[in-house]
């Protein structure tokens, strides 16, 4: 009897191997052969998944936008009784990927931030997790300081979570330094919403 292939979980095995090619060399370092290579599967496993690359590269960024979202979601879940403003500092510090355990998915988000500057369908995955995070953002912006324009500040926030990203992924800021910048921005988004 052949044996039963969860399908699902085939395309996240493959995904999570697009993403570790995608960290060493970039997304230009990602081919069909090495991604089976890497995922321990055959060519035509990764066909029967993806019939293109880009349909890999589409499901790859899916994959890592979901486990970001997860984290903050996890963060608002496990502390409810937390106040606004300190849910929304732990949220800024997961959008942002400053550990040194999200150092591999930084390298990734951002070569899929690059790319898509190029290919419309990556474009538009990024313009939704974009969206969803700004959502959850404005609302604990306007949990937390009541202002009446929440959505401005929110959008800076991403803003500044995904600049502070790369200057440490570059070696500009250290993870610390860019930590005291999003702290020192959060303080003031306080000290505007009580003036």
């Amino acid at each position: 009897m052949p044996r039963q292939v969860d399908h699902e979980s085939r395309r996240r095995q493959i995904a999570d191997a697009v993403c570790q090619l995608a960290d060493e060399s970039g997304l230009e370092g990602v081919t069909l052969r090495d991604v089976a290579t890497r995922a321990e599967v055959s060519m035509g496993a990764v066909q029967r998944c993806f019939r293109t690359k880009e349909e890999m590269l589409v499901f790859a960024l899916t994959h890592i936008g979901e486990r970001i979202t997860a984290r903050v979601t996890a963060q608002l879940v496990a502390s409810p009784a937390q106040s606004a403003r300190t849910t929304l500092g732990h949220a800024a510090t997961e959008i942002a990927l400053l550990r040194e355990e999200q150092r591999a998915e930084a390298r990734v988000w951002l070569a899929f931030v690059a790319q898509a500057a190029v290919t419309p369908r990556l474009a538009g995955i990024l313009r939704a997790s974009y969206a969803e995070l700004q959502a959850l953002c404005t609302r604990l912006i306007g949990e937390a300081t009541g202002t009446a324009a929440p959505e401005h500040a929110a959008r800076a926030l991403l803003a500044l979570a995904d600049g502070l990203t790369t200057h440490v992924l570059i070696g500009h800021l250290s993870p610390e330094e860019a930590l005291d910048v999003l702290d020192g921005h959060l303080t003031r988004l306080w000290g505007e919403a009580t003036t």
